[in-house]
């Protein structure tokens, strides 16, 4: 996928697009897709609903008009789990918002503050800016293929012992 692709500009011909990320257990889940509805079923955005290669729960019936759900898109292209959600928050390129537990034990997650933290995100061009540096800097550096190698470059350097200990080769 390109940096001028609509997913990862943040921008479509037909105008912003919101990528939303639910959350990995299903509780977090159904929590995070209702938020998401309730904040932009009927906001001038595309959503892009992830569900980590799982279904939309049936509960939620029928997805509004303007969310698309694909139960999984690449790292690169989305921040599906909160390592790299909160990673994309450090670097300036996105927010985060998570799910807390209610005083009865109940997932929660407050819309107004969700609608608001992606309003920002779409409003903002700085968060956009931190974006293509970050996609940038992935792709000076190889992109995943070549983390993937560097990566088993290192663990070839060395073995484990069985007592645990590593020893260089």
């Amino acid at each position: 996928m390109s940096i001028d692709s609509p997913l990862e500009s943040g921008r479509s011909q037909q105008g912003p697009r919101y990528a939303g990320a639910a959350g990995s257990t299903a509780c977090d889940s159904i929590v995070v897709i209702r938020a998401a509805i309730a904040a932009l079923a009927d906001a001038p955005v595309h959503v892009v609903l992830t569900t980590g290669y799982q279904d939309v729960p049936a509960e939620i019936g029928t997805l509004p008009p303007n969310f698309h759900h694909a139960a999984y898109l690449p790292g690169r292209a989305m921040a599906e789990r909160e390592s790299n959600a909160r990673r994309l928050v450090a670097l300036g390129a996105g927010e985060l918002v998570v799910p807390i537990n209610t005083a009865d034990g109940e997932k929660q997650l407050d819309v107004p503050v969700f609608a608001a933290a992606v309003q920002r995100v779409l409003a903002d061009p700085a968060y956009r800016a931190s974006a293509r540096r970050v996609a940038e800097s992935m792709r000076a550096y190889g992109g995943a293929q070549e983390a993937a190698s560097r990566i088993e470059q290192f663990a070839g350097r060395y073995q484990v012992r069985s007592s645990g200990t590593t020893k260089s080769l």
